[in-house]
């Protein structure tokens, strides 16, 4: 299958859902591509063929999507998968940072030992908003030591302009939806 048509397949299974999870919102909803077994898998042979040059020791996959495809992108390269999880949900010491949502607060958490300081992680979640979400685990990788390599999306809303709050890493995103 061509790079287009897999985008195409893909982006044919994303469902929009106005007005959640608040009025106003267009929410992208990736589980009907998750429960296409073909357009999963050309989801992560996707991702996984943007980043094969890059430097990656881990992947750190943001609660709860970007576990769904940071962990199936982890095995597929045969590197370790890290859980950026919601408040009070990991079992050992951690550090957690509060940010801003588009509709919202929350606190995100990371383990002491995710990793060794100088690992080299990709953060990975299934859409790039405002940034907030992906600007907060970057700065748990950051307090604990790692270099991130970059950010990587499946759906990224450019009107939202979330790739200024990450600033100068490398940002890739499959499928983009203009209008949001």
């Amino acid at each position: 299958m061509a790079h287009e048509d897999a985008l195409a397949l893909m982006e044919s299974r994303i469902r929009t859902i106005p007005d959640y999870p608040k009025q106003g919102i267009m929410f992208r909803d990736i589980t009907p591509m998750l429960q296409d077994a073909e357009a999963f898998g050309k989801c992560i042979e996707e991702l996984r063929e943007r980043v094969r040059d890059m430097k990656i020791d881990y992947i750190a996959g943001i609660d709860a999507r970007g576990f769904i495809i940071g962990s199936a992108l982890a095995y597929s390269m045969g590197i370790g998968f890290i859980p950026a999880r919601k408040k009070g949900k990991l079992p050992y010491k951690s550090i957690s940072i509060d940010y801003a949502l588009e509709y919202g607060t929350a606190t995100l958490e990371m383990h002491e030992d995710s990793f060794e300081k100088g690992s080299h992680i990709l953060i990975v979640d299934d859409l790039l908003a405002t940034g907030g979400t992906a600007g907060a685990v970057g700065s748990l990788v950051e307090r604990l030591g790692g270099v991130i390599e970059g950010y990587l999306f499946v759906v990224e809303l450019p009107d939202l302009r979330g790739r200024e709050r990450l600033g100068a890493h490398k940002i890739i995103s499959l499928i983009k939806f203009l209008g949001d």
